[in-house]
């Protein structure tokens, strides 16, 4: 993990810099880039321009944890009326949820309750929903509970594998034995050296591993990454192995590393790119901000220009 990673969440954990950014207009800018919008209906052209290059889209409304039944509705609404606008629209409907946004942490079954009824929806559009993964203590019960949805939804529902995780292997094996389709990242959260690899050298070996493993065995596995390394290599596999380009994907993150999706896309590769809108973008935000150090002293100069007198 980057030395400068977890100071830089530690620092936007902080109340008045959370404060600050939310309300700041010399920072809005920088969240624009990275967020495509507050409403659905703000989001919905940035996937149509994107589709008009070419390239398919993932819409994700941000949030998590929520504390209520009611919230967990409200978010189950959202996901629901996304698939319908997007084919709607004569887009893919194709979208990203957060387990924890449909009530995990208030318990299993209201969680499976609240996908089944997105899945539900995502079959009578044609469409397809990724289950995100999220910190360390939900991998196992974000596992199980897939596993339950795909048992009933197996061409509608995906997950995704944070590789910087010890366990990660195993879960890769019991996932390409059911043909599920697994979305590889190298994970987003600050976990402990106790249930994740703590260098940059090891986390990047295990991915490595982890997206031979899938290109060779995997359904149509997408291989999340802005890392030319980790693209080169993957694409050099594909080659070596006569693995078809249209039996895997590439995906990024809307706002990064826009010049390398139009080039892949290009060459022909299949390529996706995630497009977040919601209100609470913030957690989301700080993340992309602590991938970035520049985009970090930015904000930081800004807040500090904004309070250093006061």
């Amino acid at each position: 993990m980057q030395w400068y990673r977890q100071p830089i969440l530690s620092f936007a954990d902080l109340g008045p810099v959370r404060s600050f950014t939310e309300k700041s207009s010399l920072v809005s800018g920088l969240v624009s880039r990275f967020v495509a919008g507050q409403t659905l209906e703000e989001a919905l052209p940035k996937v149509e321009a994107i589709a008009a290059t070419g390239i398919t889209a993932t819409l994700d409304e941000l949030g998590e944890n929520v504390a209520s039944e009611s919230e967990a509705s409200a978010a189950v609404e959202t996901f629901v009326r996304s698939l319908r606008m997007l084919a709607e629209r004569g887009l893919e409907p194709n979208i990203s949820i957060k387990l924890t946004m449909l009530g995990l942490d208030l318990s299993d079954a209201i969680a499976e309750a609240n996908a089944i009824t997105i899945l539900q929806a995502a079959r009578e559009v044609h469409g397809f929903v990724r289950i995100d993964m999220e910190a360390s203590a939900y991998t196992e019960r974000t596992l199980h509970l897939f596993e339950k949805l795909h048992d009933q939804f197996p061409d509608e529902v995906g997950i995704v594998i944070q590789t910087y995780l010890y366990r990660s292997r195993a879960d890769i094996e019991r996932l390409i034995a059911r043909k599920a389709r697994v979305r590889l990242v190298k994970g987003a959260y600050s976990e402990p050296s106790s249930v994740a690899f703590a260098s940059t050298v090891d986390r990047d070996d295990n991915y490595l591993r982890l997206m031979y493993l899938l290109l060779e065995n995997g359904n149509y596995p997408a291989i999340a990454t802005h890392d030319t390394g980790m693209i080169n290599a993957a694409k050099m596999y594909a080659t070596d192995h006569r693995i078809a380009a249209d039996r895997f994907e590439f995906q990024m993150l809307y706002g990064v590393r826009r010049d390398l999706q139009t080039s892949l896309a290009a060459e022909g590769y299949r390529m996706r790119v995630y497009i977040p809108f919601g209100t609470a973008w913030y957690p989301y935000f700080t993340r992309r901000i602590a991938e970035r150090p520049a985009n970090a002293t930015f904000v930081l100069r800004q807040f500090v220009d904004r309070n250093g007198g006061k």
